[in-house]
């Protein structure tokens, strides 16, 4: 199968699936998405493969989040078809009967951020920031940040993270729950792959019932809660505070969105 906006290959066991858009910090558009679904579904049905790694070319980032350039035209309509596009991805990851271990390099925010903690584990380099941007270019992260998020860093430090939209290191990042381990830059690929090995060396079977079990009680908190967030979302795509948002990010200047808090 090929692809555009990504690379697969298989391995050993291993499926390693890569974003390849370094030259926008990997960003995701409508066809990464898409590609990724595909990908994912290939190692899912792949009875050689045993883990999927997931990264982003380039060294920069594992994902920036979704590409705003390609948000600019966005209406209700069109966010809905992106709303189910999202949940398409999603689902194959947490219904993959494997796991999934994102290995990440620099940035990983936004959408980004959302689509690592689908994954199963995640390894950073000490260089990786992590966090999220909904707010700050007039969106809100409903796939998966505003359910999954304060399962793993607690109810409180969930709000701060999606509220404020700051950056956090990897050690930050870590001491809170986020992501399972920190390593130098040039030890990141190494780490991965032994923890892919020591997967490797167990029982399938027990690690299928074992991720299915896992992610049980978080499915029924994801699944019902999805599409009525992303109804409201996808209400709001195209109106002046979203396009604020949206403008502010591709003129590279400050949001102006205090103007929207008046007395009506």
């Amino acid at each position: 199968m090929r692809f555009e906006d990504i690379k697969y290959e298989a391995r050993e066991g291993v499926a390693t699936i890569t974003i390849d858009r370094p030259h926008v910090r990997n960003a995701v558009r409508p066809q990464t998405y898409e590609e990724l679904t595909r990908a994912m579904h290939m190692a899912a049905d792949d009875a050689e493969i045993g883990v999927v790694v997931l990264t982003g070319a380039g060294g920069k980032a594992f994902c920036a989040g979704g590409d705003v350039g390609d948000q600019k035209g966005r209406s209700p309509d069109i966010g809905r078809t992106h709303i189910r596009r999202l949940f398409a991805l999603s689902s194959v990851m947490r219904m993959m009967d494997k796991p999934i271990i994102a290995k990440v390099r620099g940035f990983c925010v936004g959408g980004g951020n959302e689509i690592h903690l689908f994954c199963d584990m995640s390894v950073a380099s000490s260089d990786s920031k992590f966090g999220q941007t909904g707010p700050r270019v007039g969106s809100v992260p409903i796939w998966g940040a505003c359910q999954l998020l304060a399962r793993y860093v607690g109810e409180r430090k969930a709000r701060e993270m999606i509220f404020t939209c700051r950056l956090y290191t990897a050690q930050e990042s870590l001491e809170m729950g986020l992501i399972n381990a920190v390593v130098p830059p040039e030890e990141l690929d190494a780490h991965v792959a032994a923890l892919c090995n020591d997967i490797l060396d167990k029982s399938p079977q027990s690690v299928r019932i074992a991720k299915v079990a896992l992610n049980a009680g978080s499915d029924q908190e994801f699944y019902g809660s999805y599409f009525p967030t992303g109804e409201l979302l996808a209400s709001i795509y195209g109106n002046a505070e979203n396009m604020e948002g949206i403008a502010a990010f591709l003129e590279k200047r400050k949001p102006e969105f205090r103007k929207f808090r008046t007395r009506r």
